[in-house]
């Protein structure tokens, strides 16, 4: 009979090795999926903080319009209902002008009115440019034709057509004016015979 030989018995520490081996693996085959469902888990988070993200932006592009509409019409509402009494006082006048015997009460009627409206304009912050006797200035005057008077300087404000405004310091409208051109100064014929 044959005998079979037996197997050597592994000694102790190779035996612990292939342990430790093998509960390595199992370790990392169990952290796999623990690290893929944490990394699924983190994904689907940003995902919806994402989605929440576009979907604000998307309300605000819709809701901005609006609000810029609705600001321009609260502000268009509100001008207009500071004309409004000017506007009353205008057509008062106009209704009791026929009746008035005397021209003077028309035109001071009339005065309070422009006045009335002038006060409206400042309190939008619209003022009026004062350039009669002012020297011309291209960033706040519209040449409209020269005059000569040798009286006054050169690039003087002579006479204003058309009164010009500014808001909050910006010109939104020029003056329109005559401005002064003194003629160029003729040589004496002495002077030109001398030179000759």
């Amino acid at each position: 009979m044959k005998h079979k030989r037996k197997e050597k018995p592994k000694d102790d520490d190779s035996h612990k090795a292939e342990q430790a081996e093998h509960k390595q693996q199992e370790d990392e085959s169990q952290e796999k999926p623990d690290t893929l469902e944490s990394l699924r888990a983190e994904k689907d988070e940003l995902f919806a903080k994402l989605q929440r993200v576009s979907a604000d932006y998307a309300n605000y592009q819709k809701r901005t319009p609006k609000q810029i509409s609705d600001s321009i019409a609260y502000e268009k509402e509100r001008i207009i209902k500071t004309l409004l009494p000017a506007m009353d006082n205008l057509e008062h006048t106009l209704q009791n002008a026929h009746s008035s015997e005397n021209i003077d009460v028309l035109v001071k009627g009339i005065r309070i009115i422009y006045d009335q409206f002038l006060d409206i304009l400042k309190s939008h912050n619209v003022e009026q440019i004062e350039a009669l006797g002012d020297k011309f200035d291209p960033a706040m005057h519209q040449a409209m034709t020269q005059q000569s008077d040798p009286e006054k300087e050169e690039n003087t404000v002579l006479e204003e057509f058309q009164k010009g405004y500014r808001l909050n310091g910006r010109v939104i409208r020029p003056s329109k004016v005559i401005v002064n051109k003194l003629p160029e100064k003729q040589p004496d014929k002495e002077q030109e015979d001398a030179l000759q």
